[in-house]
């Protein structure tokens, strides 16, 4: 049962990350913290990396490296100091990280801000996400906050060759420190298929749901997730 409602979670995080760009670690990683610790960050990355490469490949015309060499270099510091926050933090303290992650995402998507992807705000924006994202497999919101008036086409494939690189980078840095062990990898196997699953759905589908219907459904369940991780924090204390 634990499995099922994992993979559901993964099913509906990932049918969304591929149609818009990002969301499956803000939809599902609250909810999975509650379902058992083990399953964030590390699963929840490994996952992402499989939908992101997906995605990547499919867009890959329209991918800019160049573009992405400030953010990817400033994801490196940015993932250690996400590591020095797990090393340090019980899971408690994690629990409340992952919801006011969450819910600082779903702020950050109600704000019409238009911010030009310079170098260096591309370097704050990869340092914020390997922070958020290492910590809490949550690190896609910076980024397409900066990148969230591109052409939608440019906006899926630049943040998801991204995500390919930051996830690599994120699993690296957490091995030594013992999040990302073989029952990590273990625990992530049987979200893959559901993750490919919602990728299948998305790709065959998607076009057929209103973009705004998609952005409104999700930014409701992030709510709801990121709420009831910080929630969880307070009755445990």
């Amino acid at each position: 049962m634990l499995t099922l409602l994992a993979c559901l979670l993964i099913f509906i995080g990932s049918l969304v990350q591929y149609t818009i760009g990002f969301g499956l670690a803000v939809i599902a990683a609250p909810l999975l913290f509650q379902l058992s610790p083990l399953y964030v960050p590390g699963p929840v990355i490994i996952v992402a990396l499989f939908v992101s490469g997906l995605s990547a490949f499919e867009h890959r015309a329209s991918i800019s490296l160049a573009g992405l060499k400030s953010a990817i270099l400033g994801r490196i510091p940015g993932s250690l100091a996400g590591a020095v926050l797990l090393v340090w933090a019980d899971p408690a303290s994690l629990s409340f990280w992952l919801g006011l992650s969450v819910l600082i995402a779903v702020a950050i998507s109600l704000f019409p801000l238009r911010i030009a992807p310079t170098p260096k705000r591309l370097a704050i924006a990869g340092f914020l996400s390997g922070f958020m994202g290492t910590s809490s497999s949550i690190g896609g919101p910076p980024m397409a906050l900066l990148l969230q008036h591109q052409q939608a086409h440019y906006l899926r494939a630049n943040l998801s060759a991204f995500f390919v690189a930051s996830c690599l980078i994120s699993l690296l840095v957490q091995i030594p420190i013992g999040y990302m062990s073989w029952t990590h990898l273990q625990v992530s196997l049987p979200l893959i298929p559901a993750a490919l699953f919602g990728a299948w759905v998305a790709k065959r589908y998607g076009k057929k749901i209103p973009q705004q219907w998609m952005r409104h459904f999700s930014l409701a369940l992030c709510a709801l997730s990121g709420g009831s991780a910080m929630l969880a924090y307070f009755f445990v204390h």
